[in-house]
């Protein structure tokens, strides 16, 4: 292969030039601390208000609800912190598919994992039976960055509405339940209306918006108290302190609305890219098998299993010819533990570790897929053949 085929966009997406554009004046002429009282810095800090507005219009809440933050990774922290810590003593249901970073800190707290069934959807019969009266927080991510697995957000909301009113009838002062959803992967392709979807808070990353990395908000409705995350100069409503990085968050803002606004039309072009390589793929190896469901799920998601193989191996023969894909999340990629997520849905070691991450991106073209999976076919044949 003569040019480098990237298909790991649920790791990095590259800057879009909309991005580049927004953010440029603030990395140089405008780069004014939005916190000073002169009238540069006022300026900035009306562009960064600006941003705010439209990242609140994206997501149909006010504009004091969003906070900015250095990404999906510190505004799960912050939801999961600042919950958790306002309530000391109370306990945190999370899925079992979460990220990193909702389970890790989860960990630090009386943390209940809700199982996942083998199409990777939360059972919700289970995650009812896990909130009792002292669970102050459940966390579900929208949309899984392995499996791509779509979670039912308002059916979820709704159960746990439900728990609400129970809560309320039995106690003459209950603890609040709230309802938080890690949406970095989904802000590409699903809806981000937080009231339709039933959330209490909400986080997005920009490093998947095309935006730059350590850019994203965490939506956090009005009336949720979350405890100080990062202590300081009392910024983004005391939760996060800190100098906003006002360029990022511009370039963030501007990604968010460019791609809820085109969402649909991509979603439908990814999606028939996509499973044009799974119908290759399998047409030339019908024992390589979908992870995940087949319905639910991301458009640009593919995870699959390939029995009998070592997905390393693959991994870096399919890098050494130019095709960048992935063996599950890039945040563990160092690590030796088979996928959390792959086990949770059933799989044993040896299946978890047999299985590639294929996530296609808006530059992907049809002439990519093609090469692709000619090179996938090639690799994968070999090593079944071995």
């Amino acid at each position: 292969m003569s040019d480098l085929i990237y298909l790991d966009y649920a790791a990095a997406t590259p800057l879009d030039p909309a991005a580049v554009h927004a953010m440029q004046p603030y990395l140089q002429d405008q780069f004014y601390n939005p916190s000073a009282v002169y009238q540069a810095a006022r300026s900035v800090r009306a562009s960064l208000e600006t941003a705010r507005t439209r990242v609140a219009h994206a997501l149909g809440c006010k504009d004091q609800e969003v906070i900015f933050t250095a990404g999906g990774t510190e505004a799960n922290n912050a939801a999961m912190h600042g919950i958790l810590k306002h309530y000391p003593g109370a306990n945190v249901v999370v899925s079992a598919i979460e990220h990193e970073s909702v389970l890790e800190p989860a960990k630090q707290y009386e943390r209940r994992l809700a199982p996942v069934t083998k199409k990777g959807l939360v059972d919700l019969e289970k995650l009812a039976e896990l909130i009792d009266e002292n669970t102050v927080l459940v966390s579900v991510m929208y949309a899984n960055n392995e499996i791509g697995t779509i979670q039912p957000l308002k059916e979820i909301a709704t159960l746990i509405e439900r728990k609400r009113t129970l809560r309320s009838n039995l106690a003459p002062n209950p603890l609040p339940l709230y309802f938080h959803t890690d949406a970095c992967q989904a802000a590409n392709y699903l809806d981000l209306q937080v009231t339709r979807l039933g959330v209490d808070l909400m986080t997005i990353n920009g490093g998947k918006l095309y935006a730059p990395k350590q850019s994203g908000a965490l939506y956090v409705r009005t009336g949720v108290e979350l405890e100080s995350f990062i202590a300081g100069g009392g910024q983004e409503r005391s939760i996060r302190s800190g100098t906003e990085n006002v360029g990022a968050q511009i370039a963030f803002a501007t990604m968010l609305q460019k791609n809820q606004r085109s969402r649909k039309e991509e979603s439908e072009r990814q999606r028939k890219l996509r499973d044009s390589i799974f119908a290759i793929l399998s047409q030339k190896n019908p024992h390589i098998l979908l992870n995940g469901d087949t319905r639910k799920r991301l458009p640009n998601n593919l995870n699959i299993l390939v029995p009998g193989t070592d997905g390393e191996r693959l991994l870096m023969e399919l890098d050494e010819v130019g095709l960048m894909v992935a063996t599950g999340s890039a945040c563990t990629a160092s690590s030796d533990e088979p996928s959390h997520v792959l086990r949770a849905i059933g799989l044993s070691p040896a299946e978890a570790s047999a299985s590639l991450r294929i996530t296609l991106g808006k530059e992907t073209t049809a002439e990519e897929v093609s090469r692709a999976a000619e090179v996938l076919v090639e690799v994968i044949g070999k090593h079944l053949r071995v």
